[in-house]
């Protein structure tokens, strides 16, 4: 029982900036979201689509994530999102003041694409493992639950 909860927080703490935060923020202020969006992609309109499509991306790749349903390919799935939100929203090369010391709006948003990145790759390992059989076994079985919550060896299979 311990280590069916201690998967389950870890799968938690995983997710958990999208889930209660990021999603809920986009319903609570979605007008605000699509402004900013907008001033990325110059369009209200395309916007509007991808801000509520990364609301459904954060709900539904959440919660196949903390039920282990499709839970590797929702993990692929952020993990694209992740890259791509970084790229899109976190450009520090645009920053006028990027600098290494004293304050710096660059350098605060560099440390925040950064965080994309990082939190990427964690996705990433729980798609594919920490081994090359596991890209293997994703490739083969895209859909295949990892079962997170089985507690003998060869649920992982």
């Amino acid at each position: 029982m311990l280590a069916v909860l201690i998967a389950f927080a870890t799968r938690c703490l995983l997710i958990g900036l999208f889930l209660p935060f990021s999603a809920l923020d986009k319903v609570l202020t979605f007008k605000l979201a699509t402004g900013q969006a907008s001033q990325v992609v110059s369009s209200r309109w395309l916007a509007t689509v991808m801000i509520t499509g990364g609301f459904g991306i954060e709900l539904f790749m959440s919660l196949a994530i903390l039920s282990g349903v499709a839970d590797r390919l929702a993990a692929l799935i952020l993990a694209g999102y992740c890259l791509v939100t970084a790229l899109l929203w976190k450009q520090f090369w645009n920053q006028p003041d990027f600098r290494l010391k004293g304050t710096s709006r660059g350098r605060e948003v560099f440390w925040d694409f950064l965080k994309n990145f990082a939190l990427a790759g964690g996705f990433l390992l729980l798609a594919f493992g920490s081994g090359a059989a596991g890209v293997e076994r994703f490739l083969r079985h895209p859909l295949a639950s990892s079962h997170p919550y089985g507690t003998v060896q060869g649920d992982l299979q």
